[in-house]
């Protein structure tokens, strides 16, 4: 059987339009009241054009591109990003991606539990799973240029469960 998934493969675009309402919501989702995502006097003031998307909001929406692909077992492992050109309303993000490497992840859970009272012995059951973790390199443009580029790294579900995205 060929596996679902090959170093190489591009990930389709993800286009997400930029709203004023995006931007407001990622920052209060997240926890950043900081003026130049809110209160467009303010950014003007501080030198930017208008409101403008914080770094949050954009780690969410690589995390989101990634999952939407991958589909809903897919676990992120490590998303890593840089930002470039402000996201400001009335744009549109478009994010890209490309598996560099994939390498088998060996996960294991331990469950201790205690045997009944009369005993002192204590069994450990411990399940090793074999895993399939991908590393996909991650951009996203914009109308003035390159906003985002990174790598996440994910664990992909079963090759029965197939592409979500095909």
């Amino acid at each position: 059987m060929t596996p679902p998934y090959r170093v190489g493969d591009e990930l389709p675009p993800l286009e997400i339009p930029v709203t004023q309402t995006l931007i407001v919501a990622g920052a209060i989702a997240s926890r950043d009241y900081q003026d130049v995502h809110h209160d467009a006097a303010s950014a003007r003031e501080k030198g930017s054009p208008d409101i403008f998307m914080n770094i949050l909001t954009t780690n969410g929406l690589v995390g989101r591109y990634i999952t939407d692909h991958f589909g809903p077992t897919a676990v992120l492992r490590k998303v890593a990003i840089r930002l470039g050109a402000p996201n400001y309303p009335g744009d549109v993000l478009r994010l890209t991606g490309r598996i560099t490497e994939l390498r088998t992840a060996d996960t294991s859970s331990a469950d201790t539990s205690s045997a009944d009272a009369s005993s002192d012995e204590v069994v450990d059951a411990v399940d090793a799973v074999e895993a399939i973790e991908a590393v996909v390199q991650v951009t996203g443009g914009n109308g003035i240029g390159r906003h985002v580029t990174g790598t996440v790294t994910v664990t992909l579900p079963e090759p029965s469960v197939g592409r979500a995205g095909a």
